[in-house]
């Protein structure tokens, strides 16, 4: 590998909320240690959706997860199978779908929960499954200990990629909308508990992308078409060069970016440009 990676994906953020209570986030921009854009997502701006768009580059109609009950193992390359295809290791801290998407399915909750397997293409998982998620169950680990859970991994098994991903926020989003002050301080605190991590992550040599899977309404709604629905901001701590700061970036264009910033070769079926060079 050319360089290492981890992808921190905080789901169901939109772009307002971003820019304005992750101080932290802000306040390295601010300093010029990252660099902010704003992504637009594809449609629909379903999670299983864009998860499997974010690390395919593909989009939902090819393929065909458009749905959170359309879950299978997804058959087009993807960031984990070329990583790990090129002799690179990786390492997962996310919700199961990840698992069944991009390692296998059905999801074995005893046999998934937690697996360190040489042959991949997700060498070290660690998944939850948020049973019984409603509106008056949130059902979503401590984001803190998802990070740590990453760094664990980053540290002991000397993971060249590493993706990250929490229903936090977004279920806060369902149950509240995001105007008020529950979503104002859920937002600030995801941002306080991320913080210490990204210092240690960078002193690790890794660089590191911090965004949304989707935005949401006020309402708490997304999968349709509007822009509070697919904008979210993407944060990238590295010294790769990306474009203008207000370009707007295609979520299709992740996986190629990461994947080139890897020096991994990015598969054909991957046709978005890369936004880092």
């Amino acid at each position: 590998m050319d360089r290492k990676l981890l992808l921190i994906i905080l789901d169901g953020v939109p772009y307002a909320n971003w820019r304005r209570y992750f101080g932290n986030l802000e306040g390295w921009v601010a300093t010029g240690a990252a660099r902010v854009w704003k992504m637009r997502s594809v449609l629909p701006s379903i999670s299983a959706s864009c998860y499997a768009s974010i690390h395919t580059g593909v989009t939902p109609q090819v393929h065909h997860v458009t749905s959170n009950e359309t879950i299978f193992r997804v058959a087009e390359p993807d960031i984990f199978s070329e990583v790990a295809g090129a002799g690179g290791r990786t390492g997962a801290v996310a919700h199961s779908f990840w698992s069944a998407f991009f390692q296998r399915h059905p999801f074995d909750p005893v046999r998934d929960i937690e697996y360190d397997e040489d042959d991949g293409p997700i060498h070290h998982g660690r998944f939850h499954t948020m049973t019984g998620y409603g509106h008056m169950n949130q059902m979503t680990p401590c984001d803190a200990d998802l990070f740590a859970t990453l760094t664990m991994l980053a540290e002991r098994k000397g993971i060249d990629y590493g993706m990250l991903h929490t229903c936090t926020l977004d279920s806060m989003g369902h149950r509240f909308g995001h105007d008020c002050i529950e979503m104002d301080k859920a937002c600030c605190m995801m941002d306080a508990q991320l913080a210490p991590f990204i210092p240690r992550w960078r002193a690790a040599g890794y660089e590191v992308i911090v965004t949304a899977d989707h935005g949401q309404s006020t309402r708490g709604h997304h999968g349709g078409a509007g822009d509070d629905q697919r904008d979210v901001a993407l944060y990238y701590f590295g010294d790769g060069q990306g474009p203008a700061p207000d370009a707007l970036l295609d979520q299709l264009s992740l996986a190629p970016t990461i994947l080139a910033r890897l020096g991994v070769p990015v598969p054909g079926s991957m046709t978005a440009v890369p936004f880092l060079e």
